[in-house]
């Protein structure tokens, strides 16, 4: 039974006294998003640091005089210290909150980025790149968990795909980067490093400007401060409301209830963890990682026509979420990702075939665009939206970081073993094997993944009960 707030109660102080910027009993719509537009600057960074080796690779392999092996190891270091800023994400999330982990998640991208620009030694890189790897970890857990604890249950699916779009352009941005930097010769990758520390320090003086998350504030008993943000963000009316519903799912969280592993949750929790994998190992980030030398070794382009396809793809990436942006919290997560999926499957599939029989080059690179096309529209958002969703409040963070840590080992194996895989099979048979995992990927969604469309963080977590 809900709790309910008597006249005299802080809660109804708080929602009495709490700001209300806007006339209107729904809130103020701007802070809102001006909240997860911050927030996902995160995500841009996330994008920009991890996609900003695809062009860099070219001049760094060169530079430093790199074996294939090492070569996996530059473009893969980033992806070990994001298995480890993950893995401490969820644990120092509900220790000390989503906005303070985030600031510290801006310094430790800025001062990655310096690092990565200035390295004498391929050691001094990787050390550089594992600091810029804990911030993407830190941030792919905590900007899309934010912007989900934030969000009026309307329109969070539109929010958090926000932060995918973010991501999208990050990685857009650092395409158009490297083709713009890759002029100024050899060492041209470190300018292309050091970039990355001008939105570092946008998003660390934008952060000053969001509150905490109100389900966290709530969770430490700070019910003033928390209700005077769901007041902001959604209007008095609800958020007592809304309060109320969180502190009941709270107080049911008590002891039994607050263990991740309890049987009620192995079921939110495999869903969480197998889409995390499967979301990694369909091939997308061998596209967004190694496209360049894909280009330039089995293509045949030059350095820059290669970094420019990668611009290319890098502009279906976005187009892609933008579609996503204005659909998924209209027909929904599961049918995005059905969709997703089974484009994927057929891209790729085409795309064996097309290898095969030896098609040009601009046939190959349109199939590689539906394939990121449909990745964009489905698999890359919706996989986070319901990461962020499915948890109760009490271990959400902690659940969300162990799927997020699953991603990033996945991502870390995928992306370490690519061109030795190409090497092995050849660039048709790992192509061949992504294409099966997306088929995989959608009997998956389709037998075991729910609907979530609409529903409350809190009338999610009672559907676990049922």
């Amino acid at each position: 039974m809900p709790l309910q707030a008597s006249p005299n109660s802080p809660l109804s102080e708080a929602v009495a006294q709490a700001p209300s910027p806007t006339p209107t009993s729904t809130g103020d719509a701007g802070y809102v998003y001006l909240i997860a537009t911050v927030a996902a600057l995160g995500g841009l960074l996330f994008g920009f640091d991890t996609a900003i080796i695809n062009g860099a690779l070219v001049f760094l392999k060169k530079d430093f005089g790199l074996t294939d092996a090492q070569t996996e190891l530059a473009a893969s270091s980033i992806l070990l210290g994001a298995v480890a800023g993950a893995a401490v994400a969820g644990w120092l999330t509900d220790r000390y909150g989503r906005r303070r982990l985030l600031f510290g998640a801006a310094l430790l991208f800025t001062l990655s980025a310096l690092a990565a620009a200035v390295p004498r030694t391929l050691t001094e890189f990787v050390i550089a790149r594992l600091a810029g790897g804990l911030a993407i970890g830190l941030a792919s857990l905590l900007v899309p968990l934010y912007i989900a604890e934030i969000a009026p249950a309307r329109i969070r699916g539109l929010l958090v795909t926000l932060n995918q779009l973010a991501i999208v352009t990050g990685i857009l941005l650092a395409y158009v980067a490297s083709y713009y930097l890759s002029g100024l010769g050899l060492d041209s990758w470190r300018w292309m490093f050091a970039s990355a520390a001008v939105p570092s320090l946008l998003f660390m003086v934008t952060l000053l400007l969001v509150p905490e998350s109100p389900r966290w504030l709530l969770g430490q008993g700070r019910e003033a401060e928390a209700v005077g943000t769901l007041t902001r963000l959604n209007g008095p009316a609800t958020a007592a409301t809304e309060t109320a519903e969180i502190q009941a799912a709270l107080a049911a969280e008590q002891g039994e209830e607050a263990n991740l592993y309890q049987p009620r949750l192995r079921q939110p929790l495999r869903i969480a963890v197998v889409l995390a994998v499967l979301q990694q190992i369909t091939g997308i980030n061998t596209i967004l990682y190694y496209g360049s030398i894909i280009f330039t070794e089995h293509s045949g382009q030059s350095a820059a026509s290669a970094i420019g396809a990668n611009a290319l793809i890098g502009g279906i990436n976005f187009v892609g979420t933008v579609v996503a942006l204005f659909v998924i919290d209209r027909v929904g997560r599961k049918p995005l990702l059905l969709v997703a999926s089974g484009g994927m499957t057929l891209a790729l599939g085409a795309l064996v075939v097309a290898m095969q029989l030896g098609a040009p080059g601009p046939w190959l690179l349109g199939l590689i665009m539906l394939y990121v096309a449909c990745f964009a529209v489905g698999l890359g958002p919706g996989v986070w939206v319901v990461i962020t969703e499915i948890f109760p409040n009490a271990v959400r963070g902690r659940g969300a970081s162990l799927a997020t840590v699953a991603l990033w080992i996945a991502c870390t194996i995928v992306s370490f073993t690519f061109l030795s895989l190409v090497k092995a099979a050849g660039l048709a048979g790992a192509f061949g094997l992504y294409a099966a995992l997306s088929a995989f990927t959608f009997l998956f969604v389709w037998r075991a993944v729910p609907e979530t469309k609409g529903r409350t963080l809190e009338e999610i977590e009672r559907g676990w009960h049922g």
